[in-house]
Protein backbone atom coordinates (compact mmCIF):
# COMPACT_ATOMS: atom_id res chain seq x y z
CA UNK A 1 0.00 0.00 0.00
CA UNK A 2 1.17 3.35 -0.52
CA UNK A 3 1.53 6.27 1.44
CA UNK A 4 -1.33 8.17 2.89
CA UNK A 5 -1.87 11.54 1.18
CA UNK A 6 -2.87 14.63 3.08
CA UNK A 7 -5.98 13.99 5.11
CA UNK A 8 -6.39 10.66 3.29
CA UNK A 9 -7.31 7.65 5.44
CA UNK A 10 -5.87 3.70 5.36
CA UNK A 11 -9.49 2.47 3.91
CA UNK A 12 -9.56 5.12 1.15
CA UNK A 13 -5.80 4.76 0.29
CA UNK A 14 -6.21 1.29 -0.32
CA UNK A 15 -9.49 1.30 -2.36
CA UNK A 16 -7.71 3.94 -4.78
CA UNK A 17 -4.39 1.92 -5.07
CA UNK A 18 -6.60 -1.46 -5.83
CA UNK A 19 -9.16 0.14 -7.78
CA UNK A 20 -8.25 0.02 -11.78
CA UNK A 21 -11.23 0.93 -14.44
CA UNK A 22 -13.76 -2.21 -14.98
CA UNK A 23 -11.80 -3.89 -11.92
CA UNK A 24 -13.26 -2.49 -8.51
CA UNK A 25 -11.50 -3.39 -5.29
CA UNK A 26 -13.29 -6.00 -3.38
CA UNK A 27 -14.18 -5.20 0.51
CA UNK A 28 -14.93 -8.64 2.02
CA UNK A 29 -17.23 -8.80 5.08
CA UNK A 30 -16.99 -11.16 8.53
CA UNK A 31 -19.21 -11.15 11.19
CA UNK A 32 -17.06 -11.22 14.12
CA UNK A 33 -17.58 -13.95 16.11
CA UNK A 34 -19.22 -16.33 13.47
CA UNK A 35 -19.49 -19.50 13.68
CA UNK A 36 -17.65 -19.25 16.44
CA UNK A 37 -14.84 -16.91 18.20
CA UNK A 38 -12.28 -19.43 17.46
CA UNK A 39 -13.09 -20.21 13.80
CA UNK A 40 -13.82 -16.19 13.35
CA UNK A 41 -10.08 -15.13 14.54
CA UNK A 42 -8.86 -18.70 12.46
CA UNK A 43 -10.03 -17.16 9.07
CA UNK A 44 -9.27 -13.49 9.76
CA UNK A 45 -6.13 -13.29 8.63
CA UNK A 46 -6.67 -15.98 5.76
CA UNK A 47 -9.62 -13.63 4.62
CA UNK A 48 -7.78 -10.56 4.63
CA UNK A 49 -5.49 -12.05 2.31
CA UNK A 50 -7.89 -12.47 -0.38
CA UNK A 51 -9.13 -9.10 0.53
CA UNK A 52 -8.28 -5.00 -0.37
CA UNK A 53 -10.45 -3.94 2.98
CA UNK A 54 -11.72 -6.17 6.03
CA UNK A 55 -15.33 -5.03 7.38
CA UNK A 56 -16.12 -7.05 10.37
CA UNK A 57 -19.61 -7.24 11.81
CA UNK A 58 -19.80 -6.02 14.97
CA UNK A 59 -23.12 -8.56 16.60
CA UNK A 60 -26.27 -6.27 17.42
CA UNK A 61 -29.69 -7.99 18.75
CA UNK A 62 -31.63 -5.71 16.29
CA UNK A 63 -29.47 -5.68 13.10
CA UNK A 64 -32.37 -3.69 11.57
CA UNK A 65 -30.07 -2.59 8.41
CA UNK A 66 -28.81 -6.40 7.08
CA UNK A 67 -30.56 -8.93 5.92
CA UNK A 68 -31.57 -13.07 6.96
CA UNK A 69 -28.36 -14.37 6.77
CA UNK A 70 -25.99 -11.56 8.30
CA UNK A 71 -28.72 -11.32 11.42
CA UNK A 72 -28.90 -14.93 11.63
CA UNK A 73 -24.69 -14.64 11.85
CA UNK A 74 -24.99 -12.03 14.60
CA UNK A 75 -27.36 -14.08 16.50
CA UNK A 76 -25.38 -17.29 16.43
CA UNK A 77 -22.26 -14.87 17.38
CA UNK A 78 -24.03 -12.98 20.51
CA UNK A 79 -24.83 -16.26 22.13
CA UNK A 80 -21.05 -17.25 21.58
CA UNK A 81 -20.37 -14.43 23.96
CA UNK A 82 -18.73 -11.80 21.47
CA UNK A 83 -18.54 -8.21 21.97
CA UNK A 84 -17.00 -5.54 20.38
CA UNK A 85 -14.70 -5.68 23.54
CA UNK A 86 -14.00 -8.79 22.90
CA UNK A 87 -13.60 -7.90 19.27
CA UNK A 88 -11.04 -5.29 20.01
CA UNK A 89 -8.93 -7.51 22.40
CA UNK A 90 -8.79 -10.37 19.42
CA UNK A 91 -7.75 -7.70 16.96
CA UNK A 92 -4.84 -6.35 19.42
CA UNK A 93 -4.38 -10.10 20.42
CA UNK A 94 -3.13 -11.61 16.69
CA UNK A 95 0.35 -12.13 16.12
CA UNK A 96 0.71 -9.92 12.73
CA UNK A 97 -2.09 -7.08 11.89
CA UNK A 98 -4.60 -8.26 8.90
CA UNK A 99 -2.79 -8.05 5.58
CA UNK A 100 -5.67 -5.34 4.67
CA UNK A 101 -7.27 -1.91 6.38
CA UNK A 102 -10.58 -3.50 9.08
CA UNK A 103 -13.52 -1.29 9.14
CA UNK A 104 -15.82 -2.16 12.05
CA UNK A 105 -19.35 -2.12 11.10
CA UNK A 106 -21.37 -1.37 14.05
CA UNK A 107 -25.06 0.09 15.35
CA UNK A 108 -24.75 3.35 17.49
CA UNK A 109 -25.81 1.86 20.94
CA UNK A 110 -22.60 -0.47 21.43
CA UNK A 111 -20.33 2.02 20.00
CA UNK A 112 -21.86 4.71 22.94
CA UNK A 113 -22.02 2.13 25.75
CA UNK A 114 -18.19 1.88 25.11
CA UNK A 115 -17.43 5.37 25.06
CA UNK A 116 -16.56 7.28 22.04
CA UNK A 117 -13.36 8.61 22.86
CA UNK A 118 -12.49 5.52 24.64
CA UNK A 119 -13.83 3.25 21.53
CA UNK A 120 -11.75 5.55 18.70
CA UNK A 121 -8.53 4.31 20.59
CA UNK A 122 -8.93 1.42 21.80
CA UNK A 123 -10.14 0.78 18.12
CA UNK A 124 -7.39 2.46 16.74
CA UNK A 125 -4.72 0.63 19.08
CA UNK A 126 -6.36 -2.87 17.39
CA UNK A 127 -5.36 -1.99 14.21
CA UNK A 128 -8.72 -0.74 13.21
CA UNK A 129 -8.95 1.77 10.09
CA UNK A 130 -12.68 3.14 10.18
CA UNK A 131 -16.42 2.86 11.06
CA UNK A 132 -19.64 2.26 9.25
CA UNK A 133 -22.42 2.86 11.56
CA UNK A 134 -25.69 2.66 9.92
CA UNK A 135 -27.80 3.89 11.97
CA UNK A 136 -25.87 7.08 12.74
CA UNK A 137 -26.96 9.89 10.18
CA UNK A 138 -24.35 12.58 8.59
CA UNK A 139 -26.00 15.38 10.40
CA UNK A 140 -25.42 13.27 13.69
CA UNK A 141 -22.04 12.41 12.89
CA UNK A 142 -20.43 15.66 14.26
CA UNK A 143 -20.03 15.53 17.68
CA UNK A 144 -17.83 11.78 16.58
CA UNK A 145 -15.78 13.25 13.98
CA UNK A 146 -13.01 14.41 16.32
CA UNK A 147 -12.25 11.63 18.44
CA UNK A 148 -11.81 9.38 14.99
CA UNK A 149 -9.91 12.18 13.00
CA UNK A 150 -7.56 12.26 16.38
CA UNK A 151 -6.39 8.55 14.86
CA UNK A 152 -6.88 9.50 10.94
CA UNK A 153 -9.93 6.60 11.14
CA UNK A 154 -12.98 6.87 8.12
CA UNK A 155 -16.33 7.20 9.29
CA UNK A 156 -18.27 5.43 6.55
CA UNK A 157 -21.49 6.24 5.60
CA UNK A 158 -24.20 4.96 3.80
CA UNK A 159 -25.97 5.94 0.58
CA UNK A 160 -29.05 4.30 -0.88
CA UNK A 161 -30.94 5.39 -3.76
CA UNK A 162 -33.67 7.18 -1.71
CA UNK A 163 -30.94 9.22 0.03
CA UNK A 164 -31.79 13.05 -0.81
CA UNK A 165 -29.77 14.45 -3.63
CA UNK A 166 -28.51 17.62 -0.76
CA UNK A 167 -27.05 14.79 1.51
CA UNK A 168 -24.47 13.15 -1.47
CA UNK A 169 -23.92 16.74 -2.70
CA UNK A 170 -25.43 16.64 -6.58
CA UNK A 171 -28.31 15.65 -8.19
CA UNK A 172 -28.54 11.77 -8.02
CA UNK A 173 -31.33 10.24 -10.22
CA UNK A 174 -32.78 7.49 -7.30
CA UNK A 175 -35.29 6.00 -9.79
CA UNK A 176 -32.75 6.01 -12.51
CA UNK A 177 -31.01 2.44 -13.22
CA UNK A 178 -28.32 1.03 -10.69
CA UNK A 179 -25.28 2.12 -13.35
CA UNK A 180 -26.65 5.64 -13.24
CA UNK A 181 -27.32 5.98 -10.00
CA UNK A 182 -23.96 4.76 -9.25
CA UNK A 183 -22.46 7.20 -11.59
CA UNK A 184 -24.33 9.95 -10.09
CA UNK A 185 -23.24 9.28 -6.96
CA UNK A 186 -19.13 8.74 -7.97
CA UNK A 187 -19.20 12.40 -9.27
CA UNK A 188 -19.89 14.37 -6.36
CA UNK A 189 -18.35 12.03 -3.90
CA UNK A 190 -14.96 13.27 -2.69
CA UNK A 191 -14.21 9.51 -1.72
CA UNK A 192 -14.54 5.89 -3.14
CA UNK A 193 -17.53 4.92 -3.44
CA UNK A 194 -18.49 0.96 -2.73
CA UNK A 195 -21.44 -0.76 -3.80
CA UNK A 196 -22.81 -3.66 -1.67
CA UNK A 197 -25.89 -5.23 -0.71
CA UNK A 198 -26.99 -8.05 -2.75
CA UNK A 199 -23.58 -9.09 -4.57
CA UNK A 200 -23.21 -12.72 -5.02
CA UNK A 201 -21.19 -13.24 -8.26
CA UNK A 202 -18.17 -12.69 -10.58
CA UNK A 203 -20.71 -11.69 -13.35
CA UNK A 204 -22.20 -9.12 -10.82
CA UNK A 205 -18.67 -7.29 -9.52
CA UNK A 206 -17.88 -7.05 -13.45
CA UNK A 207 -20.80 -5.48 -14.12
CA UNK A 208 -20.66 -3.05 -11.07
CA UNK A 209 -16.54 -2.18 -11.10
CA UNK A 210 -17.26 0.36 -14.27
CA UNK A 211 -19.54 2.26 -12.13
CA UNK A 212 -17.78 1.97 -8.88
CA UNK A 213 -14.83 2.20 -7.18
CA UNK A 214 -15.24 -1.18 -5.18
CA UNK A 215 -17.59 -3.63 -3.83
CA UNK A 216 -18.83 -5.54 -0.69
CA UNK A 217 -18.93 -8.67 -0.75
CA UNK A 218 -20.79 -9.99 2.51
CA UNK A 219 -24.20 -12.27 3.04
CA UNK A 220 -22.55 -14.84 0.41
CA UNK A 221 -19.06 -14.83 1.83
CA UNK A 222 -20.60 -15.56 4.91
CA UNK A 223 -22.93 -18.38 3.42
CA UNK A 224 -19.41 -19.88 2.31
CA UNK A 225 -18.10 -19.83 5.70
CA UNK A 226 -21.05 -21.59 7.20
CA UNK A 227 -20.98 -24.27 5.13
CA UNK A 228 -17.12 -24.78 5.65
CA UNK A 229 -16.03 -23.94 1.94
CA UNK A 230 -13.09 -21.82 1.51
CA UNK A 231 -13.90 -17.65 1.67
CA UNK A 232 -10.49 -17.11 0.58
CA UNK A 233 -10.44 -18.96 -2.44
CA UNK A 234 -14.39 -17.65 -3.40
CA UNK A 235 -13.00 -13.70 -3.17
CA UNK A 236 -10.20 -15.10 -5.31
CA UNK A 237 -12.84 -16.27 -7.77
CA UNK A 238 -14.64 -13.05 -7.50
CA UNK A 239 -12.05 -10.36 -8.70
CA UNK A 240 -11.76 -8.94 -12.32
CA UNK A 241 -9.46 -10.42 -14.32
Amino acid sequence: MSGLAAGETAIETAIRVAARPGRPAIVAYLTAGFPTAERFFELLPRVASAADALEIGVPFSDPVADGATIARASRIALEGGMSLARLLRGLGNLRARPACPVLLMSYLNPLLAFGWDELAAAASDAGVSGLIVPDLPPEEAVPFRPALERYRMALVHLVTPVTPPARTGGDVAAGGALAAYLDGVRAVSPVPVIAGFGIRTAAQVAAIGTHADGVVIGSRLMEIVESGGDPAAFLESMRVP
